[in-house]
């Protein structure tokens, strides 16, 4: 019988959460979790576990929570003393020092959810959406000290449908990420996995977000748009300004209808307005300091009328 890999196991995020199931259901040896200390949350500012940290409680695994890990000699006398055979990195969100990637035989395996070298940085979900991908992905890959430029092990495929957002794509991928990653080290284990170098020349970014990426610039395209708020859910969505107040668009769908740009049509209390090319019917918005609502009880309680704009 194979013996069980002694794993340490890095995450943060829900994304990473069936990962550290999977890698407990298959057998392998989780000696201990890392993940982010714990963090103010709520109007309260109480402490809340991560995801991965409330998990691993769950599971009875021990969780190490270090403010820092580059120069951190008590954690690197920890991991050392653990003599981990591979390090399962998935979304921990701290740069791995090169004392981690030297420490396991197998190296430090990581998580990514795209097709590598698609894709590289921090919200790759996000942006497949929102540049108008169909077909999307999970990598298992040998970390390096490039971002996201190591070995690719092994590769999973996924169809994004046209009502996808990033919300329900990540639990998607996140399951399937899961079983790839433990087939990725029972494959490592027996030896059949070749890793191979990706190409850099087909690399594209997904840089970590910004409040200004949700901004609705109505000189694109409605499929576009549309395609941008799909992607940037929850966070930072998709909004202008109506009436000199935010105005945030929560659910849309693009229209082969003509208008002008930014304007807005009032049809039978449908509301529509103009893109670069073809226009967006609003279904869900949000004025500032208001309640999500329907774009027609929107249209009702605010008296909107066609030729109106957004964006000013």
């Amino acid at each position: 019988m194979t013996p069980s890999l002694n794993l340490v196991f890095c995450g943060t995020p829900r994304f990473a959460v069936p990962t550290l199931e999977g890698l407990v259901a298959a057998g392998f040896q989780v000696s201990l979790v890392v993940s982010q200390p714990d963090r103010p949350r709520g109007r309260g500012l109480e402490m809340t576990f991560s995801p991965v940290k409330n998990r691993a409680v769950e599971l009875g695994l021990p969780v190490t929570q270090p403010q820092a890990i580059k120069n951190n000699v008590e954690f690197q006398s920890e991991l050392s003393a653990l003599k981990p055979d591979a390090i399962i990195v998935v979304g921990y969100g701290r740069i791995i020092p090169q004392w981690m990637l030297d420490l396991p035989i197998l190296g430090n395996i990581n998580l990514h959810a795209s097709l590598l070298p698609r894709y590289r940085g921090a919200a790759p979900i996000q942006w497949a959406i929102a540049r108008g991908e169909v077909v999307t992905g999970v990598t298992t890959m040998r970390l390096n000290a490039g971002l996201d430029t190591g070995n690719i092990l092994l590769q999973k495929e996924m169809p994004i449908s046209s009502d996808d957002t990033a919300e329900t794509l990540t639990p998607k991928l996140a399951i399937v990420g899961a079983d790839l990653t433990v087939e990725t080290l029972r494959g490592l284990q027996s030896g059949a996995i070749r890793p191979r170098p990706q190409d850099d020349s087909e690399a594209t970014l997904a840089p970590i977000l910004s409040k200004a990426d949700g901004l609705i610039d109505f000189v694109h395209s409605a499929t576009e748009i549309y395609n941008r708020l799909r992607g940037f859910q929850p966070w930072p969505g998709a909004y202008s300004t109506f009436r000199a107040k935010n105005f945030q668009v929560w659910k849309a769908k693009p229209l082969d209808q003509s208008l002008a740009q930014s304007e807005l049509q009032v049809d039978a209390h449908r509301l529509l307005v103009g893109c670069g090319s073809g226009s967006l019917e609003l279904i869900e918005v949000q004025m500032e300091g208001k309640k999500r609502t329907s774009a027609s009880d929107f249209v009702r309680g605010y008296h909107v009328k066609s030729g109106e704009r957004l964006g000013s």
